[in-house]
């Protein structure tokens, strides 16, 4: 098995060109809706979220696979990006009409944090200054407006006065505090800090790594808790299998990037702790389950849980040199090209399926639905120590 020259195939084949075939030529951007028949809905709004994705998806994969292509759908997705920003208010509204009018002006701070995310490798791809800049703008931003004594806001008015945070809280909590919200500061923290190294970028992303370490991991119960009240105290009795495993690796991203080695250690333990609690309690030969909420666990396998599974395996293996994570990696993208990867022509992935197999109604394509994750997922691994033949 040669997984690297599969993964560079399946990229270059299926998921970068089924993102470049949703460019809007009359708009600008990407089209933000396709169904679950791969129909495009040409008038649906377009969400910040996903076009940030986009954005780093191709400018990464245009500098890394040296692809003028890419680079072109990069510039396309930069320049619609700026239809997100608030020019009265400052920072990026959550969606935007097709032609870019304002939507749903939420100013969410994880959606700050794509933007930034977005940017940052679109400045390493180009050089350009109007790009850094403007991520520097939204860094400043959330650092000034979007965080109070205690750490982030999440949701916020367009002119940054609070609102509910329904749209990163589920499973019937109301949260103030999440850890999804955090870890996607903190990877977008890291991706601009390798872009441009402020040390004011450096230090706020420390302070978000002891956030993890000191709050949101649970060493007793070996998992990262998930939503908070204002004080950090946890809501539900949950395990969210997919963030545990994302975040076992994207922690220690921002570890090696941000901290000196002589601090790495106590985050070594928890992100290893993190990824051997998910594999023994979730992993399978049908693909990782989805989260463990009060008893019950939530079997579908998700798109973006299944390709973040494939870089935590990779991770632990990198920490441990230990083979049987490397032998879980192979299941594991086995398991996807079966369950996940859509076969039909002009295909991609699903969003979810049950244990089965059986499809959800999910849509092929929405403001969450992205190339980010399983588009970062081939081109992380590609560059990575992994052996030639495995």
């Amino acid at each position: 098995m040669q997984l690297k020259k599969e993964l560079r195939k399946h990229l270059e084949e299926k998921i970068l060109p089924f993102w470049a075939g949703l460019k809007d030529p009359e708009r600008g951007g990407f089209y933000g809706y396709v169904d679950k028949e791969l129909t495009v809905v040409p008038d649906a709004d377009k969400g910040c979220i996903l076009n940030s994705r986009i954005l780093w998806t191709f400018s990464t994969a245009a500098r890394q696979l040296q692809d003028e292509a890419w680079r072109r759908n990069a510039d396309w997705a930069y320049d619609f990006l700026h239809r997100f920003v608030d020019p009265d208010h400052g920072g990026v509204y959550w969606s935007v009409t097709r032609d870019g009018r304002p939507s749903d002006t939420t100013k969410h701070t994880y959606c700050q944090a794509f933007a930034i995310y977005g940017l940052s490798a679109y400045y390493t791809l180009t050089g350009k200054k109007d790009a850094i800049d403007l991520a520097m703008g939204l860094f400043d931003l959330i650092e000034t407006r979007c965080r109070d004594e205690g750490g982030y806001l999440e949701a916020l008015k367009a002119d940054f006065s609070p609102e509910s945070n329904e749209k990163l809280s589920e499973n019937g909590v109301m949260a103030s505090r999440t850890m999804n919200t955090l870890l996607h500061v903190l990877e977008a923290y890291a991706e601009l800090y390798r872009a441009n190294p402020d040390e004011r970028v450096r230090a706020a992303g420390e302070i978000c790594l002891k956030r993890f370490l000191d709050t949101f991991y649970n060493p007793e119960k070996h998992r990262l808790e998930v939503f908070c009240d204002d004080a950090y105290h946890s809501l539900l009795d949950m395990q969210s299998y997919g963030h545990d495993i994302e975040g076992s690796w994207l922690l220690w991203d921002a570890v090696i990037t941000l901290l000196p080695k002589e601090q790495w250690g106590a985050y070594r333990d928890m992100c290893l702790d993190l990824a051997a609690s998910v594999t023994r309690r979730a992993f399978t030969d049908h693909g990782l389950k989805n989260e463990w909420v009060n008893g019950e666990t939530n079997e579908l396998r998700i798109w973006w849980v299944q390709a973040e599974t494939m870089l935590g395996l990779e991770n632990a293996w990198e920490l441990t040199g230990e083979a049987e994570w490397l032998d879980r990696l192979k299941t594991q993208w086995g398991s996807i090209q079966r369950m996940i990867v859509d076969r039909r022509e002009n295909g991609e992935w699903y969003w979810s399926v049950y244990e089965d197999g059986t499809l959800t109604e999910r849509p092929m394509v929405e403001e969450w639905k992205c190339p980010y994750h399983n588009g970062r997922m081939c081109l992380r691994l590609m560059s990575s120590g992994l052996p030639e033949e495995i």
